[in-house]
């Protein structure tokens, strides 16, 4: 005795297969209908009279696709390989290099890497159709069926390697960075072998690509003079230390963030994130937060330089740096390059963590991942302007150096 199926099991097992046949990427309707039909536990041939009277039933042409739904198929299909060649493209850029042919280990590397993305024979394909003499689907097959060779099996090792150090540091390091990452943590590689394994992990460092915004002067007369000069060279810690605020936008409005950073170090001695920029509640907090940090320290002499913002030129802020004996410097009104030094943290911290992220829910959210930022800044993340050490590291040699002049010989 025949089966007798719900009318809502006939609806939902011809959807799945009238949906299939939208994709772009979807087989012939025989083969749709012939993969289907187990996995629903039914014969091809009842499932295929239903899907006919569904047609039927919704005015389309029983059995055969009307002329314009074929040719809707054909050009979403036509769009689908073009995004897909595109896509092969773009991720081959960093590959390439201008004018030569890659070497056939990177392009073994490259296919292995995007294989199960765009398939074998579509990566061969569309790069082969450029005049770069890119390895046929067969020749690769052929070279992975030979043992591997020396370079390919230490590339194999050093990728992961590489992947990791760039996902550790934020994804911003570049090849300089992750090359000395690297030999700090005792591989033996060299900058150009770390540049070609970038090019085919398809990662690369961030650039910072937007202007400095300057704080709009206190409209307060200010008779601080520019101790600072735009020299920032300081040949210890706690001799100069510049402040700045940024802001930062979130799904529930602006929120700012007021740094203060030591000019010898380049460490973040002190921050804070707030929703608003009172001076007892940002930049105020900042300050306190670099005499806590710096409690056991001397800060005779010690010269705390900032632009005109109404904030720094405050009387509550400037009593504070007295009280605290520290020597108050302003740069010229609307000038960044006057505060150039905390106008470059500004800059890192909003490429390096801010925009990295498309939005941000709230305050809250900017303030922990800051507080993440600022401690990998001072402790982790490698900084040209100090030969590539640490802030924390620079800090420390200086005291060990000082610590041994000062001891008996």
């Amino acid at each position: 005795m025949p089966t007798k199926y719900p009318q809502s099991f006939k609806d939902r097992a011809t959807r799945l297969v009238l949906d299939r046949l939208e994709d772009e990427d979807a087989p012939s309707r025989y083969v749709v209908i012939r993969e289907t039909a187990p996995k629903l536990s039914i014969a091809t041939e009842t499932l295929r009279r239903w899907v006919e009277q569904a047609e039927v039933d919704t005015g389309k042409k029983s059995g055969v696709p009307t002329d314009a739904q074929e040719q809707i198929r054909k050009l979403k299909r036509e769009n689908a390989e073009l995004r897909r060649a595109n896509e092969i493209l773009k991720t081959a850029s960093g590959f390439f290099r201008s004018g030569t042919r890659p070497p056939h280990d990177e392009m073994i590397a490259y296919i292995d890497m995007f294989r199960d993305r765009f398939g074998v024979e579509s990566i061969c394909r569309v790069l082969g159709a450029t005049d770069r003499g890119f390895i046929t689907s067969r020749g690769y097959r052929a070279a992975k069926a030979r043992p591997a060779s020396d370079r390919s099996r230490r590339d194999a090792a050093l990728i992961p390697v590489i992947k990791e150090l760039h996902q550790a540091n934020y994804g911003v390091y570049g090849v300089r960075k992750i090359w000395h990452a690297m030999r700090r943590a005792g591989w033996e590689v060299g900058r150009d072998q770390v540049a070609r394994l970038m090019r085919l992990a398809g990662l690369s460092g961030v650039v910072r690509g937007r202007k400095p915004h300057t704080t709009i002067a206190a409209k307060v007369p200010d008779q601080r003079p520019d101790l600072v000069n735009r020299d920032f060279g300081v040949t210890a810690p706690n001799r100069l230390w510049v402040a700045d605020i940024t802001y930062v936008r979130t799904t529930s409005g602006f929120c700012y963030t007021a740094f203060v950073t030591d000019a010898f170090s380049r460490k973040i001695v002190g921050w804070s994130t707030r929703t608003t920029m009172r001076t007892d509640a940002l930049p105020l907090e900042a300050l306190e937060h670099a005499l806590l940090s710096a409690k056991d320290q001397a800060l005779d002499g010690l010269v705390h330089h900032s632009d005109r913002g109404s904030q720094y030129v405050s009387i509550r802020y400037t009593e504070h740096l007295a009280k605290a004996g520290l020597t108050a410097s302003v740069g010229t009104a609307g000038d960044a390059y006057d505060n150039a030094l905390a106008e470059t943290v500004n800059g890192l911290y909003k490429t390096e963590l801010i925009y990295a992220r498309p939005a941000w829910p709230s305050a809250t959210e900017v303030e922990f991942e800051t507080m993440n930022w600022v401690h990998w800044w001072n402790t982790t993340r490698l900084h040209e302007a100090l030969n590539y050490q640490t802030p924390t590291e620079v800090e420390a040699s200086y005291h060990m150096t000082q610590a041994q002049a000062l001891s008996p010989v």
